[in-house]
């Protein structure tokens, strides 16, 4: 007889649904749900298959920079065999997905789960029922609700571009707006962005944005602020945007990049008891809804932290954590890395510009001119900058921006010293190899 009752059952086999899965597994029985690809959306269509087109870009520019100090000779990007090389290895990530659970004993069902009780689901007209329940669901791009919607994409569709568009518009200026915009311009089209006010990257420091705007611009990205498009129409030639502030462009390709929203329409949450506002499904400090038996990792929250891979990955452990015993505290999280992969790259973590900027008698802030440093002036980098936020009572760094090709590395170095709490002396007593990004460390605190 076919099991229909699990003792956790989760939906959405992303990266937060699944580490809950493998943990779980070990001392429970687990039926997963996915009506998507398996994996989900980072590496099928999100942050893996970006990286790996943007490393044709960083490399494509590293040249660049080294012309005339020992390279020459222009290199282009290859658009059908880069997007060939992203497919080598996005095709395979569902199949690996489903034979790893398989191999640890975890039930797999592909469709749409909706919540029939608190305690049941149904789904391919099958009721299932479980002691627990993990809701990991993710969101969904979002398509404004204006004349000709129909004929806006998404970065699911820019992701699997065969041939590249000539000349594209991204609507918003958020992280896959600018992320995937500088791929498309360095890779030959035209590409134009359309933001309703004249900021990008709203979390980061204005500082650093309006020296990002001014890179993107020379690299050949035209921004279109405080401008709202209208309406979209199908022409011969391909689609016609409009809106105010005069807007009337023609484009080969239009996307729409105004962030993301929460999958929860179809899952009936009302049913389960399940509290849901604008931005997800609400949650208290154990990842518990208002339902005790279910739980939510992931974008799908309500919650402050940055949306990112490693933060479901880290709820995930965190409620498999709970449901098996293991821990009971509330959850505390580290400090979260965010890097906006862009030329050149932008980083921060920890405490912000803005919060230490408007709190001078507890934070000290330091930026630093790092252009000419060795590191950088080794890849001959058109400029760099690094900011430090130091705690003025303790002198521990609480907080870092970088703005320079290798931002995410920095950042990498920066967090476990603010997560850690590590003092300059104790840093002073570390050897690193030399010269690298890591030797530089002890220049910043």
């Amino acid at each position: 007889m076919k099991q229909s009752h699990y003792d956790t059952i989760i939906i959405g086999a992303g990266p937060g649904g699944l580490s809950a899965a493998f943990d779980l597994s070990q001392q429970q029985s687990v039926l997963i749900i996915e009506n998507d690809l398996w994996g989900g959306t980072c590496p099928n269509r999100g942050c893996d298959p970006k990286k790996m087109l943007y490393s044709a870009v960083e490399t494509k520019q590293r040249q660049e920079s080294l012309s005339g100090f020992g390279l020459t000779g222009n290199t282009t990007i290859n658009w059908p065999e880069l997007m060939a090389f992203k497919s080598s290895y996005t095709d395979s990530v569902p199949a690996n997905t489903l034979a790893g659970l398989s191999g640890s004993n975890i039930t797999t069902v592909y469709g749409s789960a909706k919540f029939i009780s608190e305690t049941e689901i149904s789904i391919n007209d099958a009721v299932y029922s479980a002691d627990n329940f993990i809701i990991a669901t993710g969101q969904s791009p979002v398509i404004p609700n204006i004349t000709g919607q129909q004929f806006l994409k998404t970065s699911t569709e820019f992701l699997s571009l065969k041939s590249l568009p000539e000349k594209m518009v991204f609507i918003g200026a958020g992280y896959v707006s600018i992320e995937l915009a500088n791929i498309a311009a360095a890779a030959g089209a035209e590409v134009h962005i359309i933001q309703h006010n004249n900021q990008i990257l709203r979390e980061f420091p204005t500082i650093y944005t309006n020296r990002l705007i001014d890179n993107l611009k020379n690299g050949g990205i035209h921004f279109h602020f405080d401008t709202t498009v209208t309406e979209v129409r199908k022409i011969n030639s391909g689609y016609l945007l409009l809106g105010d502030n005069e807007l009337d462009l023609t484009v080969d390709l239009a996307i729409s990049a105004l962030g993301r929203h929460p999958n929860v329409d179809t899952l009936n949450l009302p049913v389960a008891g399940v509290e849901v506002n604008s931005h997800g499904i609400v949650v208290d400090d154990h990842l518990t809804t208002s339902n005790e038996h279910i739980y939510t990792v992931g974008d799908v929250i309500s919650r402050k932290q940055p949306k990112l891979t490693p933060v479901s990955t880290f709820e995930g452990h965190y409620v498999s954590n709970q449901l098996l015993g293991q821990s009971t505290h509330a959850i505390s999280y580290p400090p979260i890395p965010v890097t906006v992969y862009a030329s050149p790259q932008l980083s921060q973590v920890g405490i912000s510009l803005e919060q230490a900027q408007r709190d001078p008698e507890h934070y000290e802030v330091r930026t630093q001119d790092t252009t000419k440093w060795y590191t950088f002036n080794r890849i001959k980098e058109p400029e760099a900058y690094v900011t430090t936020i130091f705690n003025k009572s303790t002198h521990l760094l609480v907080g870092a921006v970088a703005y320079t090709t290798i931002a995410e590395e920095l950042i990498n170095y920066l967090t476990p010293l603010i997560a850690n709490k590590t003092p300059k002396s104790a840093v002073d007593q570390l050897i690193f190899a030399y010269p690298t990004p890591a030797s530089d460390l002890d220049y910043y605190l």
